[in-house]
This record gives C-alpha cells, sequence and structure tokens, in this order.
C-alpha cells in the first residue's frame, strides 16, 4: 500500500491546477529556444531520414516543445542521439542566422511551411508540428520591428555563449539577457519604458549577483513547461525514480517554481513526494498539509465541487497524513489522524475513503504488532462489496503474509495467491502481479523451497508490465523487482557464487541508488551476505563491523550476528544474554524463523561448556515450533544439530537414524555449507557406528572405509568452493587419521601435510573436532 489516495500520485496536476499566466511571468512562445526547435521541425521536414530516425524524432518532439528551455548544448546533444546529420543541420540554420544578419532570421521564418498547405509533411495544420509552427509564426507576425531585432540578438547570444570559452575556471557571464517581457504579444509598440528595462538588462550582471542564480532552473516557466515538469517527475518518481531528478536538484526546481507561484498545489505535492525519498520528516509533512491547503482553496475544489470537494480534501488529507505517520514509525500520531479520516468520511458517507481507512487500519495494527486478521478479512470483504479490486487484492496479500507467519500451510497460501492473481490480470492490475510473485518467492524461500523461489523470481524478473511506458522508463525499479533481486543474490550466495552476487549486487546499485527508498533492502542483503562469507571463512574481524551497520539498518537482524560474532570469539556469557534477550523480543513480534536461529544458536553455547544433554530439550523445541510452521530449511539444520548432540552423547546410531531425515532435502535445495556440514556429520557418524578410533586400534570395514573416504572428499568440495578453511582443517584430521587405520600411509601423509598447512595459516589452536558441527 505504497499510496492510499492514487489519484494523488497520478493526479493531472497539469490540466486542472491553479496555475496562472500572470503569476509565474511566462515566457512567449518566440524565444531563441523555440527558434531551435522551429528550426529542427523544419529540417525534419525537409531532408530525408530513415524511417527509425525519423521514429525517433517524432518521439522527442512533444518533450522539446513542452518541456522547459534547454541550453543549445543541451539541445543538440538530444538530437544527436536520434539522429547526427539532423543535428548538423540544425547547428548550420542556427549559425547562419546567428552570424548573419536580421535578414537571414526573417527569410528563415519566411521559408516555414504554412501549416494550413502543407498537407504531405508533418506541419499539417492538425498536427502537433503544425500546430506549433502556428503559434510561432503568429507570435512572430505580431512582433513590433523592435521587438523582432531584439529577439535576433537574444538568439545571437542564444547561439555564441555555447561557443564561449571559461576564464581562469569561471564560467562565462553572459553580456546580454533577453527580457521575455518585451515580446508580449498584445503590444505591438516599444516604449519609453520598455527601452529603459531592455538597457539596464542589457549591463552585465554582478558577480555576487550570478552566484545566487541556480542554473538548473533558468528562470520562471510557463504554465505548460511547468504542468510538463512536474507530470513527468511523478511519473518517473513512481515508475523509474533512477531516472528522475536527483532530490537536491529537483528540491531547487520546486522552491524556484514556488518562487513565483506559492498556490501551485501541484507543486507542494510533488515536493511531498521528493521529501519522502529522503525520509525528511517536516517537510514532507509541512508539503502535504500545503498541498490539500490549495487544493481546498482552488477554484477547481471551491466552485465546481462546493462543500463535496472541501470535505473530500479534507478526509483524504487526513488520510494522507496516517500513512505519512505510519512510514515514519509514528503510531499515535497516524492512529489519531486515520481516526479523524473516518469521521469525516462516515458525517460524508463516503464508502471508498472508508475502505481505505479501514486498509490503513489494519496496517496500523499490523506495524504496531497486534492481531489484525479480523479487521483484514473485514476489510476485503467490504472492498469485494464495493466493487474496489485493489484494496480487495492487497487485503488478501496480507492475509497470505499473516498466515505464513502464523504457520498456515503452502498449499492454503498458494491457492489464495492464485485467486487474487486471476483478479489482477482479469483487472489488468500489473503492480499487485509484480507483488504477488515477489510475495511467492520470499514465502518459498521461508519454507526452505530454493527452487520454487528461484522459479518465481525468474518469473517476476522476465514478466513484461502492463503498465504503459512513458518517458523512456523501464518497468523494473519497484519494491517487487528489488525483493526478487535480492532473493537471487541470497540464493547465489549460499551456493558460494559470489560472482554472480557481485553482478546482482552492481545492478541493483544502478537500478536502486543509495538515496532512492527501496535501497534499503539491498543495502541490507549486501551486508548479510559479507557476514555470513566472512564467518565462514573464519575472518572474524571483518564481520565484527559489519554488526554495526546491520544494526542501522535492522536491530533484530544486527543483535543476531553480534551474538554470532560473541559466540565464535569464545565469549560465552555475553552471547547468551544477547541472546535470550533477542528471543524475549521475538517472541513479542511473532517473529518465528529467528526465534529457532537463537534457539540453535544456544543449544551451541551449551556444547561449548560440553552441556550436551542440557542442549536436547532446546533443540527439541526448536524442531517442533520449525515443524509447525512448516520451516523446511530451519527443521533440517535443527535436526543437524539434534543429530550432533546424539553423536556427542554416545549413541551414534540413533544419530545416524536421524541424520538421514535431514540428508535428502539439504543435499536437494540446502546451502553449500549446509551440505558440506551434513556430510561431514554422517562421515564421523558412520566412523563412529563402525568402530573407529583414532589410535588404531580397532580396524574399519574397507567398505565402509570407503564411504567415509568419499563422504569425507565430497565435504571437502564444499567447503573449498566457500573457502571455510576451519572446516577443511577438520575434514583432512579426519581424512589422515581414516587413511593411517587403514595402512594407507601415502594418503595419510597427503592428508596430514594439508592440515599442516592449514593450521599454520589460520594461526589459530584447532578446536576439538568432538566440539564443533
Amino acid at each position: 500500500m505504497a499510496s492510499v489516495h492514487e489519484s494523488l500520485y497520478f493526479n493531472p496536476m497539469m490540466t486542472n491546477g491553479v496555475v496562472h499566466a500572470n503569476v509565474f511571468g511566462i515566457k512567449d512562445w518566440v524565444t531563441p529556444y523555440k527558434i531551435s526547435v522551429l528550426a529542427l521541425l523544419y529540417e525534419m521536414t525537409a531532408s530525408k531520414m530513415t524511417l527509425p530516425e525519423r521514429r525517433r524524432l517524432n518521439k522527442l518532439i512533444l518533450p522539446l516543445q513542452q518541456g522547459p528551455d534547454l541550453t543549445l548544448g543541451q539541445f543538440l546533444k538530444t538530437v544527436e542521439e536520434c539522429c547526427p546529420q539532423t543535428a548538423y543541420a540544425v547547428k548550420l540554420r542556427l549559425h547562419e542566422m546567428a552570424d548573419g544578419e536580421l535578414k537571414d532570421m526573417e527569410y528563415f521564418f519566411s521559408t516555414l511551411p504554412t501549416p494550413f498547405t502543407a498537407f504531405d509533411s508533418e506541419a499539417y495544420k492538425t498536427s502537433v508540428v503544425g500546430l506549433f509552427m502556428r503559434h510561432m509564426l503568429l507570435a512572430y507576425n505580431k512582433l513590433s520591428f523592435s521587438q523582432v531585432y531584439k529577439l535576433y540578438k537574444s538568439l545571437q547570444h542564444y547561439y555564441h555563449s555555447h561557443y564561449a570559452k571559461p576564464v581562469d575556471g569561471q564560467v562565462g557571464v553572459p553580456v546580454l539577457v533577453a527580457d521575455d517581457s518585451e515580446m508580449d504579444l498584445t503590444s505591438t509598440e516599444d516604449t519609453v519604458g520598455d527601452r529603459v528595462e531592455q538597457e539596464e538588462l542589457d549591463t552585465p550582471l554582478h558577480e555576487s549577483e550570478l552566484q545566487s542564480v541556480n542554473a538548473p532552473s533558468r528562470g520562471p516557466l510557463s504554465q505548460k513547461q511547468a504542468e510538463y515538469f512536474l507530470a513527468r517527475q511523478a511519473y518517473l518518481l513512481k515508475n523509474d525514480e533512477n531516472k528522475a531528478l536527483k532530490p537536491a536538484a529537483l528540491q531547487e526546481e520546486l522552491n524556484n517554481m514556488l518562487k513565483f507561484n506559492p498556490d501551485f498545489a501541484e507543486a507542494h505535492y510533488l515536493n511531498y513526494l521528493n521529501s519522502m525519498r529522503v525520509q525528511d520528516i517536516f517537510l514532507s509533512a509541512h508539503s502535504l498539509l500545503h498541498y490539500f491547503d490549495r487544493l481546498i482553496l482552488s477554484s477547481n475544489e471551491g466552485k465546481s465541487n462546493g462543500d463535496e470537494g472541501y470535505g473530500r480534501s479534507l478526509r483524504y488529507a487526513a488520510l494522507s497524513l496516517a500513512s505519512l505517520h505510519c512510514r515514519f514509525g509514528h503510531y499515535q500520531q497516524a492512529d489519531l489522524a486515520l481516526q479523524e479520516a473516518i469521521r469525516i468520511a462516515q458525517e460524508s458517507n463516503d464508502h471508498v475513503c472508508l475502505q481505505h481507512c479501514l486498509s490503513w487500519l489494519y496496517t496500523l495494527e499490523q506495524m504496531k504488532g497486534s492481531d489484525s486478521t479480523v479487521l483484514t478479512e473485514d476489510s476485503v470483504k467490504m472492498a469485494a462489496h464495493f466493487c474496489l479490486p485493489y484494496l480487495a487484492s492487497l487485503g488478501i496479500q496480507s492475509l497470505v503474509q499473516q498466515g505464513a507467519t502464523q504457520g498456515k500451510t503452502a498449499h492454503k497460501l498458494m491457492d489464495a495467491l492464485k485467486d487474487t492473481d486471476i483478479l489482477h490480470w482479469k483487472h489488468s492490475l500489473s503492480e499487485l502481479i509484480e507483488i504477488s510473485l515477489a510475495q511467492t518467492t520470499s514465502i518459498w524461500r521461508m519454507y526452505g523451497k530454493s527452487t520454487m523461489a528461484l522459479q518465481q523470481a525468474q518469473l517476476l524478473l522476465n514478466m513484461s508490465s502492463l503498465e504503459p511506458v512513458n518517458f523512456g522508463v523501464q518497468q523494473n525499479n519497484t519494491e517487487a523487482f528489488a525483493v526478487a533481486l535480492c532473493h537471487l543474490a541470497e540464493l547465489h550466495a549460499e551456493q558460494g557464487l559470489y560472482s554472480a552476487v557481485a553482478e546482482i549486487f552492481q545492478h541493483l546499485k544502478e537500478q536502486f541508488p543509495s538515496h532512492t527508498q527501496h535501497a534499503k533492502l539491498w543495502m541490507l542483503c549486501d551486508l548479510k551476505i559479507q557476514f555470513e562469507r566472512h564467518m565462514n571463512e573464519g575472518k572474524y574481524h571483518l564481520a565484527e563491523p559489519l554488526v554495526a551497520a546491520i544494526s542501522a539498518l535492522n536491530k533484530t537482524e544486527g543483535l543476531y550476528r553480534k551474538a554470532q560474532v560473541l559466540k565464535a570469539l569464545h565469549r560465552s556469557t555475553e552471547a547468551y544474554h544477547i541472546l535470550q534477550r533477542l528471543q524475549a523480543h521475538c517472541e513479542k513480534t511473532q517473529c518465528t524463523e529467528i526465534i529457532i536461529r537463537v534457539m540453535l544458536s544456544t543449544a551451541e553455547l551449551h556444547w561449548e561448556s560440553s552441556g550436551f544433554s542440557t542442549a536436547l530439550p532446546v533443540l527439541l523445541q526448536a524442531l517442533t515450533l520449525a515443524r509447525q510452521h512448516h520451516l523446511q530449511s530451519l527443521a533440517s539444520e535443527a535436526i543437524l544439530h539434534l543429530a550432533f548432540t546424539q553423536l556427542m552423547l554416545g549413541v551414534p546410531e540413533q544419530a545416524l537414524s536421524v541424520l538421514h531425515e535431514a540428508m535428502e532435502p539439504v543435499l536437494a535445495r540446502g546451502a553449500v555449507m549446509d551440505k558440506g556440514r551434513a556430510l561431514l556429520l554422517a562421515a564421523r557418524c558412520q566412523m563412529a557406528v563402525a568402530g573407529f578410533r583414532p589410535n588404531g586400534q580397532v580396524q574399519p570395514d574397507l567398505h565402509s572405509a570407503a564411504l567415509v573416504v568419499e563422504t569425507l572428499n565430497e565435504a571437502a568440495a564444499y567447503f573449498s568452493k566457500l573457502s571455510c578453511k576451519e572446516r577443511l582443517r577438520d575434514v583432512h584430521y579426519l581424512q589422515a587419521q581414516l587413511h593411517r587405520s587403514m595402512g594407507q600411509t601415502l594418503q595419510s601423509n597427503q592428508s596430514a601435510m594439508l592440515f599442516r598447512l592449514l593450521d599454520q595459516e589460520l594461526q589459530s589452536p584447532a578446536p576439538p573436532v568432538s566440539m564443533q558441527l
């Protein structure tokens, strides 16, 4: 539920806004930049070009006409990317006018095709090009001689400023500034006041004044330019935030726009969206309130809709404010704003607004950690009754998420998602289709089905979006895509494919830069993968600094990994206290996965003090909890811990029997580390069952010994893939003892040499093999 009031995000800000020309100080049609666009259109109609080039230029026409005025360098660069030959012709045409005389510019306007007669070109009167040319010709014909001369001088300055060379590292200072107010289409004569004003503008600006000018803004925008700019940026912020202006640059443009018209409601709303990107609480709330204040005072709300328009703005203002506070974690303020929105909506009998309020009400309860299943079910029923498929689908997806955490079976959850997918495709809800696939990926990952999770993630990444693609955006920077890519990165990291992981994160960094709202997803995922890699390699000094970074993004994950580092450094007491505090917190928030992992880590702490019998109840509780919630990967890990404990208690036959239950899912879908640990444990159990002793007093069966050697070699291959040298040292130790008991001196010496090399490289005492899983 990224936005409750969807109409705000897609607000056609620009057709029913309150922008007035006399407030913005709007530039007229005839400007040097518009002449450059006109030259481009003339070259398009006069020259022959390939069909792909013409198509690319046709897509470029409307943004060039309606967008803000560009410098000559920016304009030529944009055209060159589509058609270099046309860009050169336009540059040549501008050169002829700027370096020539006034008659050259007049000749250019006289040779333009007339929109009413050009039936065989793009300049036909009903086309976009024809309307633009008609406006330009009408505006130019209304200019007096002095205004034509000023236009010519401004064109010269516009052209030559592009080729001016900066001196001493400073930007070239324009010595001629054209006054747009001189080209008033309602005036046909040049007054004395205009001449005096122009003389003042012709004087060079002081350097301190130039420093205060915002370079990207380039002065006030026209109404159409402002509308196009706001529509483009709002669309990009929703669909492809990476292509929108950077937060600081967009803030400067909006400040410049609001300076000329503080009552521009849509600019305040875009300011609100921009502030949300950088998590600016004060400015986002300030801009949101200003948006609704201006919207209420606008003529569109007050006159056309009367009291209903006023009340509608008020209730959606309160609802949007509640969603804002929810996002920042201000639950008390969000609850107050939500109750206000509900009260106003009930007074107005607005069922749609009430449904939005109900959906945010159960979302707020979920954020607080309360059970909101009943509220969610009521929301789904009412949304279906009022034919609101978007809200109904969101409610079902929320119920699926709650069911997954509460231990519902997979087939029930997938059936519910299947029903929502039918609804999505029926109503072309592309965004919800993506969310559904990402949610399915997460559920399969939680259940430990890595193959199914990989399939769903690939399906999402290869799906064609149903959204209309405008402005050249790519429909792959939504939160759903970020979640799917993070899952792919974790799946590859589990298999030791770190080069592929690096490529995935490189793409994530490009698609979701650090200033975007979904960047925290890949940042946390990247830190977790780095941490696990360092822990597997035994580089605890590199893993420890990552704990603080992980805690900044997720306190629960940070505490768990801090306990892991302390346990690896043999600071058992500190690790135990942190694990107990973390378990109490997770039991309140119903975070089952972390609870099970905490129990497993607690059992490992018992091992260090040889408390294997005290570890059994904890492991059995963890196994029961994992099976209740159908968490197969965690259940398999709990079985591995249980089998190791039984081995240490002297019942290897029972340990081997229990281990066979987890071996198949671990080898089929488990991580490389889990595969190696399972095989190493299986080899030790087989050695214990065969009666093998390190001192060689008992000769093992050759067939059983060969199977153990094969198992140890396979475990060594998995550990080598992860550069897990501590585990490899244990494997080589067992291999050396096993080969020695079998009388294979050469193989025993080779394994002993590998053990010795790793022991010298690690420079740390090897823990007893019998005390580590």
